[in-house]
């Protein structure tokens, strides 16, 4: 068993004893490991507030690879993310960042998913209040990119036919095929249509400028940034089988806390 010091986030926690609990950690080195830290539920644990939702630090874990569970030796704090916790809009983002994390990232190394998740929470700490939703779409959308389910945007997914970005027509997205769709391969049938949408030019141009981490980000009101919610959302299912409860995706995408306000 050795002893292995890697960046990490916090993605989930679970009480696993009066004194103890399981972490789920985002890790740059080993991929995403479960590790017990015990001791950590004590009023003088060792791991104080270092192991709450989405802390980042340094973690030191005795790893073996046969061990679905290991042992969480020490965590040094290098970023709390409280003023994620401010604001639910936010909170909400980086919980989906974090759930996407846990469901689809490998037990293996995975650094630039790791990479993916830092940026996007330290996009999501910082972004101006206007662009959150874009923010955390754009995040979403790069860490399921380097996840391996990066969407085919420029070309269409089925004959590689190049997508004109200035196109003046729909363009359909089919979450099953994996991208949009040329006009004449959209005419052949795009699977069910619960896993297609028609994007009007500027909803296509957008997603591109979402994908894209060199873009300026688009500017979405209300009505446009609930559908690119959607859409993501719909793509993530649809990539995770459908069977999976998500519910911090479920929450972000319908943004129960401005009905609920």
């Amino acid at each position: 068993m050795a002893l292995v010091s890697t960046p990490a986030v916090v993605l989930r926690t679970y009480r696993y004893s009066e004194t103890s609990k399981v972490v789920r950690l985002a890790t740059r080195d080993l991929g995403v490991q479960s590790a017990i830290a015990k001791g950590a539920l004590r009023p003088k644990s060792p791991f104080g507030a270092g192991l709450e939702l989405l802390s980042e630090g340094i973690a030191q874990l005795y790893h073996r690879d046969s061990r679905e569970l290991q042992t969480l030796a020490a965590f040094d704090i290098s970023a709390l993310h409280h003023e994620l916790a401010s604001d639910v809009g936010r909170f909400a983002g980086a919980s989906t960042l974090a759930e996407v994390m846990v469901k689809m990232a490998p037990p293996a190394p995975l650094p630039a998913a790791y990479d993916a998740l830092v940026r996007g929470l330290e996009a999501l700490t910082t972004g101006p209040e206007e662009a959150v939703d874009a923010v955390a779409l754009r995040a979403l959308w790069l860490l399921l990119g380097v996840l391996g389910f990066e969407p085919s945007l420029a070309t269409c997914v089925r004959d590689g036919a190049p997508i004109e970005e200035a196109v003046a027509t729909p363009i359909l997205f089919s979450a099953a095929d994996g991208g949009v769709l040329c006009a004449r391969c959209a005419t052949d049938g795009a699977g069910p249509p619960q896993s297609s949408n028609r994007l009007p030019p500027q909803a296509y141009r957008d997603l591109v400028a979402l994908n894209d981490p060199a873009a300026a980000l688009p500017r979405l009101d209300a009505a446009h940034a609930a559908a690119h919610r959607r859409l993501v959302a719909r793509f993530t299912r649809h990539h995770l089988g459908g069977a999976d409860v998500l519910p911090a995706l479920d929450f972000w995408e319908r943004r129960v806390w401005v009905a609920a306000s």
